[in-house]
């Protein structure tokens, strides 16, 4: 037994919590100094997000691989209800109303864990052969990547279905796909761009405008303005006027990264970035430690890439460089959904890193 235990431990990736615990860490000074209500708000949601990374950290999921399935189809229940019961709020319909406890729950959030643990498990189940996927394999997992896809968009939360959609697609990518089938799709998808921006919704349509115009939206404006305000070192709170005088949106969640910038200039970006670049690239760059091991692949890119797509829109975003959508800085902006979200995400790549060689924890068949 001694000797299993030391074999986790000496298996446990180190390096994940010290890339992750400095963001946490500014994000929580950052939001104190906006408001003490939210970080105390916020202190709840570190608490829940470290009790799911325990509990998803110590539970035997491969043990547990045949329940995937499962749990993929009760997901994807929730998701199609939300448009028969779903709560509405501005003008979208993404969350359910739990009865007695007046509390809401969004299921496209708890969907992602199980999106890449469906696509672990297929992917395990029906390795790729040396050429990539064929036609008939690769339509078989497009299935499980279009689905929520759709039920998502039609919520509509375009943005949400967007980042699965390319999550899913990229670790495909990853894995291996038989090239013909890529080019036969950028080629039907590239003749389909003007029927699918006619398919949006006109809030949709009008973000789209206002990142393609000269000038930028009001929301991306004041965010430039903060970012350009910082310099290079960036400002004391008191001189911090574009967050506490309220004129940057959101500089809590959406825009956080501007009042960062604002704060600790560009040379304080360029720390931030680092270790988002470093934490992605790390995660990536362990899928040739696990080459043998598809489950854990599939769990490691698909998790670097979801890092690589959040992190990068939502920075591109508040630089004008990508349109406004909803999408959070993971770790760093405020909210509970994305921060508990991403803690179930680790405490799934650390089971399944530092319990690989235990076999308490292998697969049953049922």
């Amino acid at each position: 037994m001694l000797q299993i235990d030391r074999r986790i431990l000496s298996h446990f990736d180190i390096l994940l919590p010290i890339l992750v615990l400095p963001i946490i860490m500014m994000s929580y000074y950052l939001i104190s100094e906006i408001s003490t209500t939210l970080a105390d708000k916020q202190l709840i949601y570190f608490s829940i997000g470290l009790m799911s990374f325990v509990f998803f950290f110590l539970i035997p999921i491969k043990r547990l691989e045949w329940l995937i399935p499962l749990f993929y189809w009760l997901t994807i229940i929730l998701l199609a209800s939300v448009d028969f019961f779903g709560v509405s709020k501005l003008g979208a319909k993404r969350w359910l109303d739990i009865p007695f406890i007046h509390f809401t729950l969004q299921p496209s959030e708890i969907f992602k864990p199980m999106f890449i643990l469906m696509l672990a498990y297929l992917i395990k189940q029906n390795p790729p052969d040396r050429d990539g996927y064929g036609w008939a394999s690769f339509t078989k997992i497009s299935f499980y990547i279009l689905l929520p896809f759709f039920l998502i968009a039609k919520e509509p939360d375009l943005g949400t279905a967007l980042v699965l959609l390319l999550v899913g697609y990229g670790t495909l990518f990853i894995v291996g796909v038989n090239k013909k089938i890529w080019i036969t799709l950028i080629v039907l998808i590239s003749a389909s761009t003007p029927f699918l921006y006619h398919s949006l919704h006109d809030y949709q349509k009008k973000r789209i405008m206002d990142f393609v115009s000269e000038k930028p939206s009001y929301h991306v404006k004041q965010s430039i303005i903060a970012i350009g305000s910082g310099g290079l070192n960036g400002k004391p709170k008191e001189e911090a006027t574009q967050t506490h005088y309220k004129f940057l949106p959101i500089a809590t969640s959406d825009f956080i990264f501007a009042y960062y910038v604002e704060r600790f200039g560009f040379w304080g970006a360029c720390a931030l970035i680092f270790l988002y670049a470093f934490l992605i690239i790390h995660l990536i760059t362990l899928n040739l430690k696990l080459r043998k091991d598809y489950f854990a692949q599939v769990i490691t890119t698909g998790i670097g890439l979801l890092l690589f797509v959040y992190s990068s829109v939502n920075i591109a975003m508040t630089i004008g460089l990508a349109p406004v959508v909803g999408v959070p800085l993971p770790f760093f902006s405020y909210g509970g959904s994305s921060f508990i979200t991403f803690m179930i995400f680790f405490g799934i790549l650390e089971n399944t890193i530092a319990f690989r060689f235990d076999p308490s924890h292998r697969m049953v068949k049922y």
